[in-house]
């Protein structure tokens, strides 16, 4: 680590933070980053020189143990207490993330309209511009040499490059598995399928492509691209987001293949983070269709690996109103199926969503039926996400519904908090 520091303004570059994701009370900062702290506010940026890390210093801040992180779409998340017991009850996490666009979440506030929130979203580059002009002069090479590459990356740039990300990968990823909670929303995306099954109604996230496995050439193509295109901040990743909308569904050869290539290409087993993950969506047809040798592949991988099917209700009538083509047997299979998955295999854990509303009156009782009686006790794997269809609308009624399903369910159950790239 080499440090700096020209009266109030400190930097110290090539710091470590911890090297394992972890579930605390108090903010954490993972893998390889440079900070500079000002009277105003901590600024971190990672080895490339792009800021990911806001924390403003005064008094009208809105609390000294929140922050706005940036993330690699360049989008900014807010990160709040909540008041850590009730948060970490509904979302499995001390601290809640609050995005600038809509949402499902039922906890959060509008911190984004906060003054002091604003304000250092938009004087940032000039925080960083002052602390240069002080810090420069003087500083050690390796400190200049970070200085101009950090001076290097302004809003235009950074904006620039969340564009290059979504060419190489073909579209914004419009919503993130809820199980990349437990990297913090750190990887890779990398996409060997596009478009969906089903196309349901009530869907706000899905493309309307047609589903397809994309060819070997495009995956190789996108892996060597992604590899550019993280240089140097590579180090700090070490999961993967198979995309696109139902991964599962995809040739398994291929997503063995993927997965593999990804993580020999990308570095991911020589990130400054331990261990490795995959992340990916599923649905019920491709869950029901995958082959067994699919998983005991996938249990042979140095990395645990979390697939999320959305199930959305066990209820007939429900499924209609949403517009998803399934019949509730088939819903109810799907679900016994990964609970034999989850059973079965130690690095595999498949996670399932439902919605929150009761649309129809056997909607509820179905979906109970499923959590409390169809599983014969409590189980510490295969989280339940719950989702309520009205986006953005805080609600202390929808609240206590989803603490009283919380409590009847047998499995661990949460809130899916949307979040993208």
């Amino acid at each position: 680590m080499c440090t700096d520091r020209r009266g109030d303004i400190r930097i110290r570059i090539r710091c470590r933070g911890a090297d394992s994701y972890a579930k605390v009370s108090y903010p954490q900062q993972y893998g390889i980053y440079a900070e500079i702290e000002t009277a105003a506010a901590v600024m971190r940026f990672n080895p490339g020189g792009e800021i990911v890390h806001l924390q403003g210093k005064g008094r009208d801040w809105p609390h000294p143990q929140e922050w706005i992180k940036r993330t690699i779409g360049d989008d900014w998340v807010y990160y709040s207490t909540g008041g850590y017991s009730g948060v970490v009850e509904a979302i499995g996490e001390y601290y809640l993330p609050n995005t600038p666009y809509p949402t499902n979440s039922l906890l959060g506030g509008r911190p984004f309209e906060h003054a002091a929130v604003v304000r250092l979203l938009e004087s940032w580059p000039s925080l960083l511009a002052a602390a240069a002009a002080r810090l420069m002069p003087q500083a050690p090479a390796a400190i200049r040499d970070f200085l101009a590459r950090a001076g290097g990356c302004d809003p235009t740039v950074l904006r620039q490059r969340a564009e290059q990300l979504f060419s190489i990968i073909g579209g914004r990823v419009t919503v993130l598995p809820p199980d990349a909670r437990h990297v913090d929303y750190d990887l890779v995306p990398v996409h060997i399928s596009e478009g969906c099954l089903y196309k349901c109604r009530f869907c706000r996230v899905k493309t309307e492509r047609p589903y397809r496995d994309k060819e070997w050439s495009e995956i190789e193509r996108q892996i060597a691209d992604l590899r550019r295109w993280f240089g140097p901040n590579s180090v700090n990743y070490n999961s993967l987001f198979l995309g696109e909308h139902d991964a599962l569904a995809a040739d398994p050869d291929l997503i063995i293949a993927a997965i593999a290539r990804a993580r020999e290409v990308l570095g991911l087993a020589g990130s400054a983070m331990a261990g490795g993950n995959v992340f990916l969506f599923g649905s019920v047809d491709s869950l029901l269709h995958a082959p067994p040798r699919l998983f005991a592949e996938l249990e042979r991988l140095p990395c645990s690996v979390y697939i999320n099917i959305g199930l959305e209700s066990a209820d007939q009538e429900t499924l209609d109103k949403l517009g998803k083509p399934l019949s509730a047997a088939r819903v109810v299979e799907a679900f016994h199926r990964m609970q034999e998955i989850n059973g079965n295999f130690n690095r595999i854990e498949m996670t399932a969503n439902f919605v929150m509303d009761e649309l129809a009156a056997g909607h509820i009782p179905a979906m109970l039926q499923l959590l409390r009686d169809g599983v014969p006790r409590n189980r510490p794997k295969g989280s339940i996400y719950l989702s309520p269809l009205r986006v953005g609308r805080p609600s202390r009624s929808l609240v206590m519904d989803f603490y009283r399903l919380k409590t009847l369910s047998r499995l661990p159950t949460f809130l899916y908090i949307i979040q993208r790239l």
